[in-house]
Parts: structure tokens; sequence; C-alpha cells
């Protein structure tokens, strides 16, 4: 590397960490509060396990619902705008909600104030998502030929996050709700005020009528690379999916572990995906998109069909952190082909479109879960793990001679 280039590297790895990862940071931690935060906050505070299932599915509701309505937001007005206004929206909306359990720690009041932070901080969190990976996008493309390296920070990040949000809200929860909320609303105003030095993303322009999930679905049917790769993840998180929904049944009832053994198996799997992303980053300067991505398809297809049929817990732990290394390893392939492919005045629209595409095998995989008896699971997920192979296959197949994954 050259004086010139390394300086030039320098410089934008600085301005990448003041504009992107920091704020990205700041909103991965009150985002990963939040998420696992506020339904422990619930049972906590009304000791119901009906309003506690209640409380997950109000976050996740609204979620899906306002996905196109997101993007659509994020493409009109900006990514560093509607990122600045969610976040502070989440940190005012949290604040009252630590005042009133403050003052009403328990009761009617304290039930209705617990039960509405999941609903609004749901709608607030998603916007504040896609707006972060809009921006991310952005500063992805100035990138060049480092925007693989961006994107997987970017994972690393939302990982590390995941990892450590939902401990840091347990342990807080211990001194009292009121602590908890204080934390994210801190967390939710440094992300504001980061959002400050975002630069701004291209809009959509005013006269424009065409936006939402239409114009995603729409953009994603115009790029064959992205419908073919979205398509071999949707199938694949299928599989994910039920197993993230069984494990529990799987670990205790089959392997004859506590509640604390389906815990560690995820533990296990978010530290393998961090050292995965690391090590594709580098790779992918080396090889390429495709055979990262090719590679990681058929390491997750091998191991979902050898974990279905694991016969021990430990055996069981070191294929799902593999299976889940392989998915970060094409989630890295997934967003850099989404920062190169996706037109920058359609991407917010179009990402919700693909997260909304990659997210519905999740409540299948739950509904699955429900009706398959405990001793069918393997079977279930051994067809799962098939039709993950069969999906990543012909995606990887066809896209071997696409240009977007050879530059």
């Amino acid at each position: 590397m050259t004086g010139r280039t390394a300086a030039r590297h320098s410089r934008l790895t600085a301005g990448l960490l003041r504009s992107i990862y920091l704020p990205r940071t700041a909103d991965a931690l009150a985002f990963a509060m939040a998420t696992h935060g506020i339904p422990l906050l619930v049972l906590a505070t009304t000791r119901s396990a009906a309003l506690t299932g209640l409380a997950f599915a109000l976050e996740w509701i609204p979620r899906l619902a306002v996905f196109g309505w997101a993007g659509a937001i994020v493409d009109r007005r900006g990514a560093a705008v509607v990122f600045f206004l969610a976040s502070l929206g989440r940190a005012l909306t949290v604040a009252i909600g630590a005042v009133v359990l403050f003052l009403w720690p328990s009761g009617t009041v304290a039930s209705v104030t617990v039960m509405t932070l999941a609903t609004i901080t749901g709608v607030l969190t998603e916007c504040s998502y896609i707006a972060a990976e809009t921006a991310g996008a952005a500063v992805g493309r100035r990138a060049g030929t480092q925007t693989h390296r961006v994107q997987a920070v970017l994972l690393a990040i939302d990982q590390t996050a995941t990892l450590a949000g939902p401990a840091v809200a347990g342990v807080l929860l211990l001194a009292g709700p009121p602590w908890m909320l204080t934390v994210i609303t801190v967390l939710s105003l440094l992300t504001a005020l980061l959002v400050l030095r975002t630069p701004p993303s291209p809009r959509t322009p005013k006269s424009s009528t065409d936006a939402g999930l239409l114009t995603g679905w729409r953009t994603i049917r115009s790029l064959p690379a992205l419908g073919w790769l979205v398509t071999g993840l949707a199938l694949s998180n299928l599989a994910v999916g039920f197993f993230q929904a069984a494990g529990p049944v799987i670990v205790v009832n089959h392997y004859g572990q506590s509640t604390t053994a389906v815990g560690l198996v995820w533990s296990a799997a978010a530290a393998s995906t961090l050292l995965a992303v690391a090590v594709c980053r580098v790779v992918i300067d080396r090889l390429g998109l495709w055979p990262v991505g090719a590679a990681c398809a058929a390491v997750a297809s091998l191991t979902c069909l050898a974990a279905a049929q694991a016969p021990d817990y430990l055996s069981y732990l070191v294929l799902v952190a593999v299976l889940m290394a392989a998915d970060g390893g094409m989630t890295v392939v997934l967003r850099t082909l989404r920062s190169r492919l996706i037109p920058p005045d359609r991407f917010g629209s179009t990402l919700s479109a693909t997260i909304l595409i990659l997210l519905l095998p999740f409540p299948v995989a739950g509904v699955l879960t429900a009706l398959t008896p405990p001793d069918a699971l393997a079977h279930v997920l051994t067809g799962c793990a098939v039709l993950q192979a069969v999906g990543l296959t012909l995606a990887f197949v066809r896209l071997r001679t696409d240009s977007a994954l050879r530059t």
C-alpha cells in the first residue's frame, strides 16, 4: 500500500467511524436492549406470562406492518433525517416511560405504560434501523471497492449488540425498571447527536408517487442477482427460524439440558458469526463475492443437514454455531450486493421489501414448530435443511456468471 493510498484509507476509516460506525453502535445497543429488555420489563412489572407474550407481539407486529411506510419515508426525507427523528422520538418515549414507572412502579398505570412502550418503541426502532441501513449503504457506495468491508463492520456491530444488549438489559432490570429505561434513553439521545455527522443520502423527488413496498418489489424483480440471492436466503431462513423456534424443545426435551443451555447455543452462534464476518471481510478482498458466498452456502447446507441429526448436545451446539457463522458470511455478501445494485433513490423501499421477504419465514417456522409433535421435530428439520440446500444451490449456480458478484 502506497503512502497516498494509506492516507486515503485512514481518512475513509476515520470518517466512517464518526459518521456511521459510532451512531450505528449506539442505535444497535438501544435496539437490542429495547427488543429484549421490554418484554422482560413487562414480566417484571405485571408478573404475567400472557402479557409478556403479548408485549413481544406488540413489538414485532407493528415492525412488520411499518416496513413499507418506513422505507418510503427514508427515500423521501433522507436517511439521516429519519434516523435522527426516530432516535429522538425513542429517547423521549422511553424517558416518559421511566418517569411514569418511577412514580407508579406497579398497578394498572404501570401495565398500560409498559405495553404502550412495547408498541411505540417497536415502530420507532424499525424506522431507525431502515434509516441506519440506508445510510450505511450510501457510505458503502462511496467506499467503492471497500463496500464489503463497510458492510462487514456494520454486521459485526449488530451482532455484538445482539450479544451484549439483552445481558445489559437484564442486569439493569435487577436495579429497577427506570434504570434500564434511562440507559436506553441515553443511548437513543447519543444516537441522535451522533447522527448529526451522518452525510445525507439521495432522496426520491417529491413529485414521485411510486413509493413503498411496491417500489421495492419492482426493484427486486428488475435486479435478477438480488432476487435470486434473496430467494435463496429466504429458504435458508426457514431452516434457521425452525432451529430458533424449536431449539428450546430440542435442547431441553431431546438432549435433557437446562434452559440455560439453550442460551449457550445462541451465544456460541453469535460469537462464531462475529469471527466469520471478520474472516469474510478479508477473504472477499482476495477471492470476490461469489466464491465466499457459495462456500458459505455449502457449509450452511451441510451443517444444517447434520444438525438435524446431531447425536448429542455438544455436537448440536457446534453445528448450529457453524450454521450461523456461514449464514453471517452470506449476509455480508447480501448487504454488499444490496449496496452495489439498488438505486440510491429507491434504497429504503427496496431494503424494506428485502427484509420483509427474509423475515416472513420466521413466523412460518414458529407455526411449524407449534404444529409438529416433539418426536417429529428432527424430520421437519431435515425437510427444511433439504429445502435450504436446494434453494441456495439454485441461487448460487444462477449467480455463478453474474457480473454483480464478480466485480
